[in-house]
């Protein structure tokens, strides 16, 4: 089934920053004390934040390797004098709980804390087109919303919660740094963590990688796709992703031509292949073609690399005619890469 291209990139701008070293730690002044003391104060007006979907692993970069991709959650939020209001529009509409259970609400309740205090009450309104359960980073996409959303509300957030404690929040709250990261600084990350908490560099994709994702019908858990993976794998198996994934860096930000051999995988994606097979029997007859292939996170959406001159005719595997034996029906999306990550923007865009 094609559809045609959606989810609207924000204004380009500079990419996020890299990795910085934490600080050495300074005392705070009394006058800071005192406002830890009485909380934080925050903003009477509305933000929004827009989040990107992502891509981990892209083959062989498991747990590690995020790419940030032009498909958008925007989340509106406002401190309000009492209670909690949530309303949302779109993808998980129908299921999502309303209340303090709600992802966006409870990441933003950590950051909240770690800002020195809660505000009396929330307004938040979610406009969802990343589909859940898909391996597009909707979870990641709703952490990043809401601990940005509430930095952006809370006076002085920014230089109480850093971009680096950001991160190292995201990802303890997500459990993995790979999507957040993406998510947060756009393009393509590599990210890692250290006993102190999570890292990344952010590296600047070919604007010649065109990605297409075929998102089908059915959802799969993460915690199931992860349930599948073996506790070992043979060593031959990690050196070759070991390889491929740094080559990956080089194909990816300088020559796509290598995209094909460096999104080779051994650690996983064919252990999962019995809980996605149409997505596994998909990445395998484009790949087959020359097309580079891999599965998008724990599944079951597929993520194709393609270029400009060929993104037409890999768009026709979703038609089911071609490279789709089991005769799932996916939809497929031509998406931009995303430059920015999470962005605050205007109420009225």
């Amino acid at each position: 089934m094609l559809r045609a291209p959606f989810g609207t990139p924000p204004p380009r701008t500079a990419a996020g920053p890299v990795v910085r070293i934490a600080r050495a730690w300074i005392p705070p002044t009394f006058q800071e004390c005192v406002h830890r003391m009485a909380g934080p104060a925050f903003r009477a007006a509305a933000v929004r934040v827009r989040v990107p979907a992502t891509s981990a692993n892209l083959g062989p970069g498991f747990d590690a390797f995020g790419l940030a991709l032009g498909l958008y959650d925007d989340v509106v939020v406002r401190v309000s004098d009492s209670g909690l209001a949530v309303d949302i529009a779109g993808e998980g509409a129908e299921n999502l709980a309303r209340d303090e259970r709600h992802l966006v609400v409870r990441s933003m309740r950590a950051a909240f804390d770690r800002l020195g205090g809660q505000p009396r009450g929330l307004e938040v309104v979610c406009a969802n087109r990343i589909p859940h359960g898909r391996g597009l980073g909707s979870s990641s996409a709703a952490i990043c919303a809401g601990i940005v959303a509430a930095r952006a509300v809370t006076i002085g957030g920014a230089s109480a919660l850093g971009d680096d404690a950001l991160l190292a929040l995201a990802s303890e709250l997500e459990g993995h740094p790979d999507n957040v990261a993406a998510c947060l600084r756009g393009n393509f990350t590599v990210a890692w963590t250290e006993d102190d908490g999570a890292r990344t560099i952010t590296l600047d994709p070919s604007d010649r990688v065109v990605p297409v994702v075929f998102i089908p019908s059915t959802e799969v858990l993460t915690e199931t796709a992860r349930g599948l993976l073996p506790k070992t794998v043979p060593l031959s198996d990690a050196a070759l992703n070991a390889g491929r994934a740094a080559l990956l860096v080089e194909a990816l930000t300088r020559r796509p031509e290598l995209l094909l051999t460096a999104t080779e995988d051994r650690l996983h994606q064919d252990y999962r292949a019995s809980a996605m097979p149409d997505s596994a029997a998909l990445v395998a007859a484009l790949r087959a073609e020359g097309v580079p292939a891999v599965i998008s996170g724990a599944g079951p959406t597929v993520l194709a690399l393609t270029d400009e001159a060929n993104a037409g005719k890999v768009l026709e595997f979703a038609s089911g005619d071609r490279g789709n034996s089991a005769g799932a029906q996916f939809a497929a999306h031509r998406l931009e890469l995303d430059r920015t990550g999470a962005t605050v923007l205007p109420l009225d865009m």
